[in-house]
């Protein structure tokens, strides 16, 4: 893909938007929809969770872009729902599909932000800051949330991901 955003300011986040699209996909591949809702014996976040959150966290993006669209799942992650006890979660080629859907549609979008747009505070409860802190912020989470599902395949048996 060639990458001429409008703002230089997004040229390194829309390299990293990139891969996480392509990094997600290979952080799944293979894993079984039992196995995704393993916690063994832990509190922690199971893949299907996470999966579900990363993908919701693409479309509220998108949302505060002008775009209005929908996971599946959203009611399972609306309003950043955290992981619900005793919830089976979609499949997870439910959240491939839904992230394959609003990975270019959300890229398109980045690529056409303005300077403008990037400056535009984001009022939140409690909070505020602008729109490239929260394009920043997604990015690095989204990385973050790949790294736990890749460890994920370890503690499951699984073979480490692939980044190629």
């Amino acid at each position: 893909m060639e990458i001429k955003p409008v703002s230089n300011r997004l040229y390194a986040l829309i390299v990293l938007y990139d891969m996480n699209t392509s990094f997600f996909i290979s952080a799944i591949d293979g894993i079984s929809d039992e196995d995704a809702h393993q916690r063994l014996n832990t509190k922690a976040n199971h893949i299907a969770w996470i999966s579900g959150s990363l993908v919701e966290e693409r479309y509220e993006l998108a949302k505060l872009l002008g775009l209005d669209l929908k996971q599946t799942a959203h009611e399972l992650f609306a309003d950043h729902k955290g992981i619900q006890e005793n919830e089976t979660y979609p499949a997870l080629a439910d959240f491939k599909k839904d992230w394959e859907k609003i990975s270019p549609i959300l890229r398109e979008r980045l690529m056409q932000t303005t300077e403008e747009q990037l400056d535009k505070v984001l009022e939140f409860p409690g909070m505020s800051f602008p729109m490239f802190e929260m394009v920043s912020f997604n990015t690095y989470r989204e990385a973050n949330c790949i790294g736990q599902i890749a460890l994920w395949r370890r503690l499951l048996n699984y073979d480490a991901m692939k980044y190629m």
